[in-house]
Parts: C-alpha cells; structure tokens; sequence
C-alpha cells in the first residue's frame, strides 16, 4: 500500500491556494480600486497631518457603491460635501462612511479638524 507523501500535498494545496488568488484578484488595492462586491473602496490614512495617498481626483459612476475607508494619527471628522455624509476618526481606528453615487458633479472629500482635503469624488 502507497501512502501519500505529506510534502505532496502540501505543496498541491499552496498550488491551489495561489491559482485561487491569481483567479479572484484583489478584492480592494488602495486608492479607488474596485472591491469584489463592486463596491467602489477608496483607502486613505492621516498621519503627521499628511494625507496618503496624496490628493487627487476619484471617478465612480453614478449608482456605484462606494465605501470611503480613513485612519488617522489624531481624532478628527471626515466630510463628504453633497451628501452630507460624516464619521467621527479615533486615532488609529478606520472610521468608514459607506454610500450610493447618486448624484453627478464634484463632492470634496475633507477633514474638518486638520482641515485636510483627502481627494475630489467625481460621479458622472
């Protein structure tokens, strides 16, 4: 009788694990990277009062999900001009404000405390 080889089959399963990750992806990559759900994950942190990455301009589309995901170093708000929208930072706790794009224009997004721009929304 041939029993299986331990190292075998634990190499076939790193095999499998990574086809699995090379097929699905990633699920959210930072700044405005599609997340699996096709929700729209926009990533941003504070520290030192400098904002990362640095601030530039995010386009979804109008209907899209977006989930706006944000640490900082210090307590402070972050803002979503146009939909009113607002969570409450604890230093070092991602505070995150989840949302439907359904209005079109340009929508700062911005702290109210460090009075820091953390990028523009554009939805078209």
């Amino acid at each position: 009788m041939m029993l299986p080889c331990p190292g075998r089959r634990r190499s076939a399963y790193a095999v499998v694990a990574l086809l699995a990750l090379i097929l699905i992806g990633p699920t959210a990559c930072g700044n405005g990277a599609p997340a699996a759900s096709g929700t729209r994950e926009i990533i941003v942190s504070i520290a030192g009062g400098t904002v990362s990455p640095a601030p530039a301009r995010i386009e979804v589309s109008r209907g899209q999900n977006v989930r706006i995901s944000t640490t900082s170093d210090v307590a402070d708000m972050v803002h979503v001009h146009g939909y009113d929208l607002a969570v409450t930072l604890r230093p070092g706790v991602a505070g995150t404000i989840d949302f439907v794009a359904d209005r079109d224009g340009l929508f700062e997004v911005e702290t109210h405390g460090q009075d820091l721009q953390l990028f523009q929304l554009v939805v078209r």
